[in-house]
C-alpha cells in the first residue's frame, strides 16, 4: 500500500510543480497576487509573527526599560548625530527629544545598564549645553540634571560624547595585516577537543558589540554552548553539519530581537546588523588562534520549532546564524573557497563589468 501511494505521488509531483511555477509566475507580476500566494503557502507566517510580536514588545518597553531600552539608544544617537553636524544646526531635534528625556527617566528609575545611562547622560547634558533657550526644551533641562544615575568606576574617565579621533589611537596594523587575517581565515570543521577559555569568547563578543549597528540599537544576543551535550544537542539543528558536527566543541547562536522597532521596514536589520557583529566576532576569534565556521539557518518550520524550544526563544527572537568554533586541528582540511573576482563584485558608479578573457 506504502509502495502505491508513493508511486501515485511521484507521479502527481511533477504536475504539481507545474501548477506552482504558474501560480509563481502570476504571483510576480503584483504585489497584491504575491501575498495570496504566500499567504496559501505560509511560507512566511513565522516572520509576521515574529514581527508583530516585536511590535508589541517595543511597545511595553516604553513602559518597561528590562523588556528592552531601544527608543532611548536610538534617540541618543540621533542627537549625537546632530551634535556632530558640520554646520550644526542649532537648535536640533526638538520633535524627539522630549521623548528622549522621558525615556531616559524610565530607564533610570528602573535601574539601567550604567555604561549605557553614562552615555544617555554625557550626550543629553552636551545638548543642553549647545542648545539656547527655546520652549521645547526649557521644561526638560531641569529634569535632565536632577537625574543622576549610577557611575560604576571608570565611566567617568571620558566624556561619552562625539570626539576628534587622532592618529595616536589608530592601531599599528596596515592593508597588507589585514589582508593575510582575511585570507588565512578559512571556516574550520575539524577541531581538538581542548575546551576555548571563555575569556577568549569574551574577548570576542566585545569586538563583535563595537561593529556597526543601525542607530545603535544592538538588536541581537550571542548565545553560546560549551558543555558537550548541549552542544551535541544544537549543532544537530541546522543543516549541513552531518559530516563534522560530532567533534564541534562550543557554537555561538546570533539570536536577534525584533523587540527593537516598532515599524515592520526595521525587520531586516536583525539579519544586517547581526551579520556584521558575525564577522567581527570570527575576526576576533581568529587572532586569537580559535577556528570558527559559519552555518547558515534555514527557515524549516520543524527546525524553528526544536531552536525555539531548546533556547526558550520569546516569540519575536529569531536565529540569524550559528557559528561553531575551537582549537582547529593542525591536520584537518579547510576548503580552498575560491572568491568571485574584484571587476564582478565591485562596480563604480555605472560602468561594466570588465571584459575577462576565458
Amino acid at each position: 500500500m506504502k509502495k502505491l501511494i508513493r508511486s501515485q505521488l511521484a507521479r502527481v509531483k511533477p504536475w504539481l510543480k507545474r501548477v506552482d511555477q504558474g501560480l509563481a509566475r502570476l504571483g510576480a507580476s503584483h504585489r497584491f497576487l504575491a501575498s495570496l500566494y504566500y499567504l496559501a503557502r505560509g511560507n512566511f507566517s513565522r516572520e509576521h509573527q515574529a514581527t508583530l510580536a516585536g511590535r508589541l514588545a517595543y511597545a511595553r518597553s516604553l513602559r518597561d526599560p528590562s523588556v528592552n531600552t531601544s527608543l532611548l539608544r536610538r534617540n541618543v544617537h540621533r542627537l549625537e548625530k546632530g551634535l556632530l553636524m558640520r554646520p550644526r544646526r542649532v537648535p536640533f531635534g526638538l520633535s524627539y527629544i522630549a521623548e528622549t528625556v522621558q525615556a531616559y527617566e524610565v530607564v533610570v528609575r528602573n535601574g539601567g545598564e550604567p555604561q549605557e545611562l553614562a552615555w544617555a547622560r554625557d550626550v543629553l547634558q552636551e545638548y543642553m549645553r549647545v542648545t539656547p533657550a527655546h520652549p521645547v526644551v526649557e521644561p526638560l533641562r531641569a529634569l535632565v540634571d536632577s537625574l543622576e544615575p549610577h557611575n560604576p568606576s571608570g565611566c567617568r574617565d571620558i566624556e561619552l560624547i562625539p570626539y576628534t579621533r587622532t592618529g595616536d589611537e589608530a592601531p599599528q596594523i596596515d592593508f597588507n595585516e589585514v589582508l593575510r587575517l582575511a585570507k588565512h581565515r578559512r571556516s574550520v570543521r575539524w577541531y581538538l577537543p581542548t575546551p576555548v577559555p571563555r575569556e577568549l569568547v569574551r574577548n570576542a563578543v566585545e569586538v563583535a558589540a563595537l561593529s556597526p549597528t543601525a542607530c545603535n540599537r544592538l538588536p541581537y544576543e550571542f548565545r553560546i554552548f560549551d558543555e558537550p551535550s548541549l552542544v551535541r544537542e544544537l549543532i544537530q539543528l541546522p543543516m549541513g553539519t552531518s559530516g563534522f558536527g560530532q567533534q564541534v566543541p562550543a557554537v555561538a547562536v546570533i539570536v536577534g530581537k525584533l523587540r527593537n522597532y516598532p515599524n515592520e521596514r526595521d525587520r531586516h536589520l536583525i539579519y544586517v546588523d547581526g551579520a556584521l557583529a558575525a564577522m567581527s566576532f570570527v575576526y576576533a576569534m581568529e587572532v586569537q588562534g580559535i577556528g570558527t565556521c559559519c552555518i547558515n539557518w534555514p527557515d524549516i518550520e520543524e527546525r524553528e520549532k526544536r531552536m525555539a524550544r531548546m533556547l526558550k526563544l520569546a516569540p519575536d527572537e529569531r536565529p540569524v546564524m550559528l557559528i561553531s568554533f575551537g582549537y582547529p586541528d593542525p591536520d584537518g582540511l579547510v576548503a580552498r573557497s575560491t572568491k568571485k573576482s574584484i571587476s564582478t563584485l565591485c562596480r563604480f558608479n555605472f560602468e561594466a563589468h570588465e571584459a575577462t578573457n576565458d
